[in-house]
């Protein structure tokens, strides 16, 4: 049980919400009449159009914002009562980010919402998922998860104990504070990613196990009534599950337009470059426990994509822009195209439709790509700062030393290009106006030390920019709050190098000021 939490009794569902558990968050693309900015009346889908395309670089950044939104992977986000509230995979603990503005979630702090004392369940939690079901004592929210057993020392033994569960929150707060309310979907065998869905008004819960029938075989897709938020009832269903890598059909997610559902999944092992969105649909009437009900789409719908740097886009989760008008999708993906399980970060972009009424969700955009904020996000956005803004007026940054400019970075740097240096000694000080600033920069085999001053104060332990292989636009350093005026932020290379570096480099590539709350 949460610290947060106390035992609270079981709550019992109304007559009308055991027989739909109808999910209070409106699902995605339903029809809801909006102003178009000529004033005639149109709907949220029809307004949606095709996937969203970067903001040119020219545009003012008033009202803009940039990924990644978080160092963490399967990102589940929705926004209640003025605020977007986040959650990713942490490993030991559930946390959760809220921010009145999807441009401030990146600098938000964590609230630990659980963290389990049952060694059967403690460690390797993954894949968090926020929903909300009315209950017999009203709205309460509830965080859909996996983990696994810490007893087991043996790394695959610990991989095959892997179970569902899903907590409950004491009131109408995503936040929390939760308490512990059941194993969910438990067949005995292996299971991961679950989250409900709702069809014709009744929920069902999707969720990725072994096999076509539990027989062991790569894992797949799998569906089941609910009978309340925390049960499932009856036998579960093997869902056509086509694309991608044959080895993993995992993150199911639902999407919603026109009466039908389109289950969207995740292809492919996590780590590999090639993880990416596929998705199957049924039509409203059908039967979602009734394989042949459903249509495979063509794919992916949503794939790496190589020129912007963007590798292994999948896990995701879909989101309505405050008012209503735009339906949005958070994922992770990463900054390099090597098979590894570090460096998914979570990244959010407006979607579209098709003429033909499936979903539109276009290419990644790189995670220094300008987007503007959700329809009716009250956020000011931030301003990304980049290399080569060193002219006066407005943020930028003024070099000390011997650099060199250039694009040997290509597509692992904010607008393909950075400075750099090993000279130690050397500097790059930020000049801006705001409450905050992030630094980011590329990491690679031949880079070495930096420490961090703000306002000319005592400079920072020596962060690394040494990685085995290169990945890009890392953020390697968050200054705290700082009261509101003009500020530096000064960027000094130790020439000092970690052990198994070629070089000392530094490089820096592009900062984000944050304005004043």
């Amino acid at each position: 049980m949460s610290p947060r939490t106390s035992p609270r009794p079981r709550h019992h569902l109304t007559a009308l919400g055991a027989l739909t558990l109808a999910l209070l968050v409106l699902p995605l693309a339903t029809t809801t009449t909006a102003a178009s900015s000529s004033g005639t009346a149109t709907t949220a889908a029809d307004a949606a159009g095709p996937a969203v395309q970067a903001v040119p670089a020219e545009s003012a950044q008033e009202g803009t914002f940039r990924n990644p939104l978080n160092a963490g992977a399967d990102p589940t986000i929705v926004h209640h009562d003025g605020n977007y509230y986040l959650s990713t995979t942490q490993g030991d603990r559930i946390s959760v980010w809220s921010s009145p503005s999807l441009a401030t979630l990146a600098t938000a702090e964590p609230v630990e919402v659980w963290r389990d004392s049952d060694p059967s369940r403690d460690t390797e939690l993954w894949a968090p998922a926020l929903h909300r079901f009315q209950t017999g004592d009203g709205p309460r929210w509830y965080l859909y998860y996996t983990a696994a057993d810490s007893r087991l020392t043996d790394p695959v033994e610990r991989d095959a104990s892997h179970r569902l569960y899903v907590l409950e929150s004491a009131d109408d707060d995503p936040a929390g504070p939760y308490e512990f309310k059941a194993r969910i979907a438990d067949t005995g065998t292996y299971a991961i990613d679950g989250e409900p869905f709702v069809h014709d008004g009744q929920p069902y819960f999707a969720w990725s196990s072994p096999g076509r029938g539990f027989d062991g075989g790569p894992q797949q897709l799998y569906a089941a009534r609910m009978s309340n938020p925390w049960t499932i009832e009856g036998e579960p269903v093997a869902l056509p599950n086509e694309g991608g890598c044959p080895e993993v059909r995992e993150g199911p997610t639902p999407l919603y337009r026109d009466g039908r559902t389109f289950l969207t999944y995740s292809t492919c092992d996590t780590g590999k470059p090639d993880y990416q969105i596929w998705s199957i649909a049924l039509d409203g009437g059908a039967d979602p426990l009734s394989a042949d009900a459903w249509e495979q789409l063509p794919g992916p719908l949503f794939s790496r994509d190589d020129a912007a740097g963007v590798w292994g886009p999948g896990h995701h989760f879909f989101f309505r822009s405050p008012d209503g008008t735009e339906d949005w999708i958070a994922y992770h993906a990463k900054n390099t195209p090597e098979y590894t399980y570090s460096f998914r970060s979570t990244r959010a972009q407006r979607i579209g439709w098709t003429p033909e009424g499936t979903p539109d969700l276009g290419r990644p955009l790189a995670a220094g790509a300008t987007q503007r904020l959700p329809s009716g996000d009250p956020g000011a956005g931030s301003t990304a700062v980049n290399d080569t803004d060193t002219g006066r007026g407005g943020p930028r940054v003024s070099y000390e030393g011997d650099w060199t400019t250039g694009d040997r970075c290509g597509a692992h740097c904010f607008h393909g290009d950075d400075h750099y240096t090993a000279q130690a000694g050397a500097t790059a000080t930020y000049h801006f106006t705001g409450s905050r600033i992030a630094v980011y920069g590329s990491l690679d085999t031949d880079h070495g030390y930096a420490t961090f001053s703000v306002d000319g104060g005592p400079p920072s332990e020596p962060v690394s920019y040494h990685h085995p292989f290169r990945v890009g636009e890392q953020r390697v350093y968050l200054s705290p709050e700082l009261g509101p005026g003009e500020h530096t932020l000064t960027v000094t290379v130790t020439g000092d190098r970690p052990a198994g570096s070629s070089d000392a480099i530094v490089t820096v590539d592009r900062a984000e000021v944050y304005p004043a709350p």
